[in-house]
């Protein structure tokens, strides 16, 4: 049960940029072909590495994590491991049958039914017509679309498609199965009914799976790369650090300027007591009290405190939450044309992960925008367990060994 199901020796693919010195390059190459390639690791003019020497060994019960942010050669890579391209160096070796989800509707045919292309993928897959009857009960009903199973598969939603796609190649349990990012189209119950039946077929598959969900990776995955420009940066059992590893990708420094009056302008932020060792991209201990330190430049007219709303957002951009606003009598003070403050946050629960911070300097009853900013400080929280919600809140268990007078109870087995 723990042979080597795939095995990939420095692999390689190469792209050009430009289209018609792509075909030249293809019509080259099939001449060199009849002679062999003399030059499959070196680029040529125009041309770029997808991916570059990627090395692994995947075993039967073992899930293989591949992260990377957009362009990092994630797919590419699958795509080759799937068949469907050619790498240009390197050795790929897959035993057994190999069940893929790699883009969306990919091995469908549009005009057939879903149940016409249940037998279709079953086939591919290598399995008898006798066989695939057996199975296809379970699948339609995984998929939970029985009422448009004979319906063709192009009028198709997007989340029904990733339930039938999910369906077959799961409950067909291959020997190697191969997960792209298309479980981010379907719902949480759907999701969730796909990481059970994954926990399922595990022992005896070899899995790769490819998202840019961490807990989704970190959920599943005991093995992971990091990729970066076709190449690996990270590879190895510690799913945690390779994910701390990507999230620190995503510091930058540029700010995004939407609004300016020209009355006044950040001049810097920061976070007291929390570790700067990696330049401008501070990280914080769940738990620790959250103390942002704000100097503004004061510029013309301006002989007011405005308001300051700010904004916390998570690292695809969705604000989770919004700082109090300052009162209109604080104690905020301009001294020699700047203004100082410190907001302050105790016990932020904020979950693991890649935050930044968004900000809006406003004035008036309906708050007239005066400055508004985006990511003008990423940060990073540090704790042990990935989870899914942006919020990890403290909280305490005991047992109920008091009486409860007049509490309405729920029962959760009646509809």
């Amino acid at each position: 049960m723990n042979e080597v199901l795939v095995s990939v020796e420095n692999l390689s693919k190469k792209f050009c940029k430009d289209l018609k010195t792509s075909l030249w390059y293809g019509v080259k190459d099939l001449a060199s072909g009849l002679s062999g390639n003399r030059n499959e690791r070196e680029l040529r003019p125009q041309e770029f590495w997808a991916v570059k020497d990627i090395s692994f060994e995947l075993r039967r019960g073992e899930c293989l994590g591949l992260i990377g942010h957009n362009g990092a050669g994630k797919s590419t890579l699958l795509k080759i491991l799937n068949g469907l391209i050619n790498p240009d160096a390197g050795k790929v070796t897959i035993k057994g049958r190999v069940g893929a989800l790699i883009e969306l509707g990919a091995g469908f045919n549009p005009i057939l039914s879903g149940r016409e292309n249940i037998y279709n993928n079953g086939a591919i897959l290598g399995f008898t017509r006798k066989e695939i009857d057996q199975k296809v009960e379970e699948i339609i009903d995984f998929a939970e679309i029985r009422e448009f199973i004979d319906m063709p598969v192009q009028n198709y939603s997007s989340g029904m498609k990733v339930r039938l796609g999910f369906a077959v190649a799961a409950q067909m349990e291959p020997d190697v199965l191969i997960i792209d990012e298309v479980l981010a189209v379907g719902d949480l119950g759907f999701v969730l009914k796909c990481f059970k039946q994954i926990d399922t077929i595990l022992p005896k598959t070899a899995i790769v799976f490819v998202s840019h969900s961490m807990p989704m990776v970190s959920r599943i995955c005991n093995q992971i790369i990091l990729m970066d420009r076709g190449e690996s940066v990270f590879q190895g059992e510690e799913v945690g650090k390779a994910i701390d590893q990507y999230y620190n990708r995503f510091a930058s420094n540029e700010r995004n300027i939407l609004f300016d009056d020209g009355r006044i302008s950040l001049e810097s932020i920061s976070i007291k007591d929390a570790d700067y060792t990696e330049k401008n991209f501070p990280k914080l201990n769940w738990g620790n009290d959250l103390n942002l330190i704000f100097k503004f430049s004061i510029k013309k007219n301006l002989d007011f405190i405005p308001f300051f709303k700010i904004i916390l957002v998570d690292k695809e951009q969705r604000p989770v939450a919004l700082f109090e606003e300052n009162n209109i009598d604080s104690n905020l003070k301009i001294e020699k044309n700047t203004l100082e403050f410190t907001v302050s946050h105790k016990n932020f629960q904020l979950s693991k992960g890649v935050y930044s911070l968004d900000i809006l300097v406003a004035e008036g009853p309906i708050r007239a925008p005066i400055l508004r900013m985006n990511g003008i400080l990423n940060f990073q929280m540090l704790h042990e367990k990935e989870v899914w919600p942006s919020f990890l809140l403290a909280s305490n268990f005991s047992s109920n060994d008091y009486i409860m007078i007049d509490i309405i109870k729920y029962n959760f087995n009646k509809k």
